[in-house]
């Protein structure tokens, strides 16, 4: 059953997706906008393109023809998607999945509109003075995010009108090739969690225990597993994402966002493939880390047990603070003599 799976996107999620697929017998290609990307140290074979070129596009699939392909960031051009899964490509998810859930208001609309999950109020706003409106409609303190953008890139909070022409350009310099703003709501949450939710070709949907995180200027900095919440609490998240991921169709592993606050659950985002905050998987607190549930979810394997916790475990991500060609890592024997820590360059 071996397959020729196409990675759009090769970060370092993407990698450690291609390390779990070689380790089952998987041809790998990795493509992506920039030379020597992490997965395409790993892949059988990589491709340097614009992913947002639709023509591009269209001639690595045509050269490569795979069997599947595993979009790993939404900078695609993800209409593209449909057309080759209608000439038999499996999408992952799927082609639904990987549109919506690249555009704000689709997922958006999708979540509160037609399936009524509670969501934090919001507003669109396509100029500067769309986004005043919109403020003074959701109140202050309100966040405003880019319809197409991920890890918090071009997102702000208002706290006062004066704030206003800062944060549109701030999602100016986020937003790719959109022009239009969601502000939301500021829900004054008591923690965040991530719910990895596999669904299967085969099988019912299955769900990790919650994953506590923190993020700071937009970037993932820590996560944790499990992160405690009442068993109504943990039974409203699943049933929502139990909800979405089914609407979108198709088979894999979601990072499904939500609030804990006072007065429940409140979904927030999700993202259709491995998550940053789920690279606490990583740690072994699960027989299978979310890159293993992603690519037996995919390939219609048995998950069995892997979704269940096995113990806690926490991570944390060190980030650069400066731009560099030939970084250095310091620090690394400290951090190597805490008993039961691994450390990934």
């Amino acid at each position: 059953m071996k397959k020729k799976i196409l990675l759009l996107g090769s970060g370092e999620l993407g990698k450690e997706f291609a390390i779990a697929a070689q380790r089952l017998g998987q041809h790998v290609l990795a493509a992506d906008r920039y030379p020597d990307a992490p997965a395409m140290q790993v892949a059988h074979e990589h491709h340097v393109l614009d992913m947002l070129d639709g023509t591009a596009l269209d001639r690595l699939v045509e050269r490569y023809r795979p069997d599947i392909i595993v979009p790993e960031i939404e900078a695609i051009r993800t209409e593209r998607l449909y057309e080759y899964e209608l000439s038999g490509i499996r999408v992952v998810p799927s082609a639904r999945a990987a549109n919506f859930t690249m555009n704000r208001k689709a997922i958006r609309d999708l979540a509160a509109q037609k399936l009524g999950l509670k969501t934090a109020r919001y507003a669109y706003a396509s100029d500067l003075s769309g986004l005043q409106t919109a403020v003074r409609e959701i109140g202050l303190p309100c966040v405003v995010k880019p319809l197409m953008s991920s890890s918090g890139k071009g997102q702000s909070v208002i706290r006062s009108e004066d704030d206003i022409a800062a944060a549109w350009s701030a999602a100016a310099k986020g937003r790719g090739d959109t022009t239009e703003v969601i502000v939301e709501e500021f829900i004054p949450f008591e923690s965040e969690i991530t719910l990895l939710t596999v669904t299967q070709l085969n099988g019912e949907t299955l769900f990790c225990a919650p994953i506590g995180h923190r993020q700071a200027k937009g970037d993932y900095q820590e996560s944790w597993q499990p992160h405690p919440m009442t068993p109504a609490s943990l039974a409203e998240a699943q049933e929502m994402a139990r909800r979405i991921t089914a609407e979108l169709g198709g088979a894999g592993l979601w990072g499904v966002e939500f609030f804990l606050t006072r007065d429940g659950v409140v979904f927030s985002e999700l993202s259709p493939r491995p998550h940053d905050t789920g690279m606490v998987t990583l740690a072994g607190t699960q027989d299978l880390n979310e890159f293993e549930l992603h690519l037996r979810a995919i390939l219609g394997l048995p998950i069995c047990e892997g979704a269940e916790l096995r113990r806690c475990g926490a991570s944390a991500v060190v980030l650069s603070e400066v731009e560099s060609e030939s970084p250095s890592v310091t620090g690394l024997e400290q951090a190597l003599s805490i008993p039961r820590t691994e450390v990934r360059i």
